[in-house]
Parts: structure tokens; C-alpha cells; sequence
């Protein structure tokens, strides 16, 4: 019988490069979220759109990282703060 393997997570850039401050492995899709979403309120809230972008990978049982999606969370939450403040 094989052993179930769980899945890691990691945050990384727009261009696929580990994330400078998030780069960390994630038990599951929620808690990365999550991490990406508290950085973009705080310390990100200053960063541009481009910076802000964080893509969520998963490492593959052969040691590969694989593209899963583009969290909108951060992206969004500036949409937000700008409706609010008139920003662009």
C-alpha cells in the first residue's frame, strides 16, 4: 500500500520566481491564500499591481513546481482600497 503524500504549496512571483517575502512551503491552498492575503493588506498594500501579483504552486511528486492559479485576493483588495480613497 503506498502512503498518501500531502501536497505543498508555495507563493511565487508573477514571473514564477520564488515570492521574496512569501516564499515559504503551505500545508494546503487555504493557508497560502490566506498568508498572500494578510502580506497585501499589510506590507504589500505600498508594492504596484505588478508586485502584488502572486501565483500559487504545488510541488509535484517528482520534486516539480506546477503552476495552479493566480490568486485575485491582493489584486482585488487594491481595486477596493481604490474605489474607497478615488486612488487609481
Amino acid at each position: 500500500m503506498s502512503k498518501a503524500k500531502h501536497a505543498i504549496y508555495r507563493l511565487v512571483s508573477l514571473d514564477g520566481s520564488p515570492h521574496p517575502v512569501l516564499d515559504a512551503p503551505y500545508e494546503s491552498i487555504a493557508a497560502a491564500e490566506a498568508a498572500a492575503s494578510r502580506w497585501c493588506e499589510g506590507q504589500g498594500s505600498a508594492r504596484s499591481d505588478c508586485e502584488r501579483g502572486i501565483g500559487l504552486e504545488v510541488q509535484t511528486s517528482c520534486g516539480e513546481w506546477r503552476t495552479l492559479g493566480y490568486p485575485s485576493a491582493c489584486l482585488l483588495g487594491h481595486g477596493a482600497r481604490a474605489k474607497k480613497t478615488g486612488a487609481p
